[in-house]
């Protein structure tokens, strides 16, 4: 006899016994289906709250803003720099300028984070960076740092005017930012 044969005859003496077992079967086969969709829908918005954050943080996309439209548009977001530590907050700081002048097209030539300037003691930690941007770039990158979050603060500005060479209709302006924002401390 085979085994097929015996659990066939089992199940037809039990008939309530064979209807329990297919029961529990589709329960089960439901609930891991269930699973397995809400799951699927889970990764699927944590895929595109990652991705909208890649856009924002690429500059393909702007920034979030809160009552968009109305004249109190404020943009969202800690107004002071971030990080557990000076050091971290600095980078982010560092980070923010850098992104700032690569969105309207500049490069940065070198930069300079002053953890210990003359406004540490107030909480301030500055960037100097030394950039290269088109002259009509200037006003929007300016905007870019001091109306986005955290708050940020142009101190110094100094702009190098672009020496056109044979055949070139307009260079690219040097411009040597001052930049400071305010951290609050590793809360």
């Amino acid at each position: 006899m085979s085994t097929d044969s015996r659990f066939e005859r089992a199940l037809a003496r039990f008939p309530a016994a064979a209807t329990i077992v297919y029961v529990v079967l589709v329960v089960a086969f439901a609930a891991i289906t269930c699973s397995a969709v809400a799951d699927i829908l889970e990764r699927r918005a944590a895929i595109a709250a990652a991705t909208d954050m890649l856009e924002q943080l690429e500059g393909r996309k702007p920034l979030a803003f809160t009552n968009v439209g109305s004249a109190d548009a404020m943009p969202t977001g800690s107004p002071f720099l971030e990080g557990p530590t000076v050091t971290v907050a600095g980078a982010a700081l560092l980070q923010r300028v850098t992104a700032a002048v690569t969105r309207v097209g500049g490069n940065v030539l070198s930069s300079q984070v002053e953890l210990q300037g003359t406004q540490s003691r107030a909480g301030y930690i500055g960037v100097i960076a030394s950039c290269e941007v088109e002259q009509s770039a200037l006003q929007q990158l300016l905007y870019d740092l001091e109306a986005g979050m955290p708050f940020l603060f142009v101190d110094q500005l100094a702009a190098q005017a672009p020496t056109p060479s044979a055949g070139e209709q307009e260079g690219r302006m040097r411009i040597l930012l001052a930049v400071s924002g305010q951290w609050q401390g590793g809360q």
